[in-house]
């Protein structure tokens, strides 16, 4: 059994190696070897930590929010495990076992903090047994790939079901993760954003819930966060937005980042994260119920949250002739239509690229880009001086622009990448902001990291698909 294991790893490994030598990250292929010639390599190697494994699932937020645990728990000086690349299916999960493994099958950690794709969430969950659950948000993401919104819930909560003496950390603003607690029967530790006054969301969203997830109700809303995210309740069975445990007040925003005043069990602290978008609270909310669900001293998890660095594509910084360069992942309509808030909250005037691939690991159907709620750039078009379209689906793209309302005279269509962003980097706004769907986004980066320069905070890695 250990020989078999040994050999998994090394056939892993070599395969690493290889990947990494024709061009490619790595981040996969070493768990595809290694299952195939040893399938208990996740199981074993797993087992072998000192304290506990954490899991991070759900729509958006899974690769931040995880690489943000990751920090708290490193500040705190424990050894950690966590696939900061974002590979988040059973082979990414077994590949970053195995980059921390030695020859012989051992490895030595304390923590293991594990983002983990939704679909594939119940098949690792049956060989990596988690003490501590973090759900961020349910949100429609690649029909062709996951299915309707409803059945991602269910395959999520069954899962939960099936697991004993775990914590979930659940997301309290969005109904379809709040649901979780009390429908799993495990023990849950909520966070949650308190009506932010003075701070109105620009973007009309679609909501993805506008039922009750226990009684199929129309859902009352006191206010919105963004899509279903908010302050709801249920008239008729009384399910309602659970008063959470970590809770995040007094939010202000800068082209640098984010600061927000934190209460929880009646204390107020201060945390501060190195990265913009209102969204990325959410993130920051949830590492900090985590840290303080272990016990993490709170200057250590403040710490932790400051050092964070943005994996690729997550408001990703960059400087081209003193210039602002923003690059963010985009891959379905609420992620797009925080994107744009964000667009839009930055000051001066700004050229925007968007690139629209349709490959497999983006999503071979686009129509989810006619939720995307463009039509509100054409109220700041003054401050939008320009929209280069890119990607193997450029021209649709163009064509989405063109119907929200944007002048055809601003839209320009242009296949290659390197060109089109060396347009947008060249044009005469005061800020470069770049939206890329997956596989445009490390031909993107890789593009940037040649034509500008990158920020201080230089951001981890992230596969195809996460």
């Amino acid at each position: 059994m250990r020989l078999c294991l040994s050999a998994a790893v090394i056939g892993g490994k070599i395969s690493s190696m290889i990947s990494k030598l024709a061009g490619g990250r790595g981040s996969s292929l070493p768990g595809v070897v290694a299952r195939r010639i040893y399938p208990h390599t996740l199981r074993r190697l797993s087992a072998q930590g000192n304290r506990g494994i954490i899991m991070v699932t759900g729509t958006n937020g899974k690769t931040t929010t995880n690489n943000m645990i990751a920090g708290i728990l490193q500040a705190g000086g424990h050894r950690v495990i966590y696939n900061q690349e974002g590979a988040n299916l059973i082979t990414g999960v077994t590949a970053c076992f195995i980059r921390f493994s030695t020859l012989t099958g051992r490895v030595n950690f304390d923590y293991a903090s594990l983002e983990v794709d939704e679909a594939s969430f119940p098949k690792v969950v049956k060989e990596v047994r988690p003490e501590i659950v973090v759900v961020t948000n349910f949100f429609r993401d690649q029909l062709d790939r996951y299915g309707e919104l409803d059945k991602t819930v269910q395959v999520v909560k069954q899962a939960l079901k099936e697991l004993k003496d775990v914590t979930l950390v659940l997301n309290a603003d969005d109904p379809l993760v709040a649901q979780l607690g009390q429908a799993t029967g495990h023990n849950a530790v909520y966070y949650g954003l308190a009506k932010q006054e003075g701070m109105e969301r620009t973007v009309a969203q679609t909501r993805e819930s506008r039922f009750c997830p226990r009684c199929g109700e129309e859902l009352q809303y006191n206010y919105y966060h963004y899509s279903q995210l908010g302050d709801y309740s249920c008239t008729r069975c009384g399910f309602k937005r659970p008063r959470p445990d970590v809770e995040g007040t007094g939010v202000s925003t800068t082209i640098d980042g984010l600061r927000a005043r934190v209460c929880c069990a009646g204390d107020c602290y201060t945390i501060a994260v190195q990265t913009a978008g209102f969204y990325n609270l959410y993130n920051a909310l949830a590492a900090f119920a985590v840290g303080r669900l272990l016990n993490i001293e709170l200057a250590t998890i403040q710490s932790g949250l400051e050092r964070y660095k943005p994996a690729i594509g997550r408001m990703e910084r960059f400087r081209y002739r003193g210039k602002p360069v923003f690059l963010n992942l985009v891959k379905n309509p609420t992620g797009y239509n925080e994107g744009l808030a964000t667009l839009l909250s930055l000051p001066g005037s700004k050229d925007v690229f968007l690139a629209l691939n349709d490959n497999a690991a983006d999503g071979r159907d686009i129509s989810w880009l006619w939720d995307v709620d463009f039509e509100i750039l054409t109220r700041h078009l003054e401050d939008l001086q320009s929209f280069t379209c890119s990607g193997t689906r450029a021209e649709e793209m163009a064509l989405r622009l063109k119907y929200a309302g944007v002048p055809t005279g601003k839209i320009t269509v242009i296949p290659s990448l390197e060109n089109a962003i060396t347009a947008a980097l060249q044009g005469e706004a005061r800020t470069a902001y770049l939206f890329a769907t997956y596989t445009a986004l490390w031909p993107s980066q890789n593009i940037l990291c040649r034509l500008a320069e990158k920020e201080e905070h230089h951001a981890v890695g992230m596969p195809s698909v996460s």
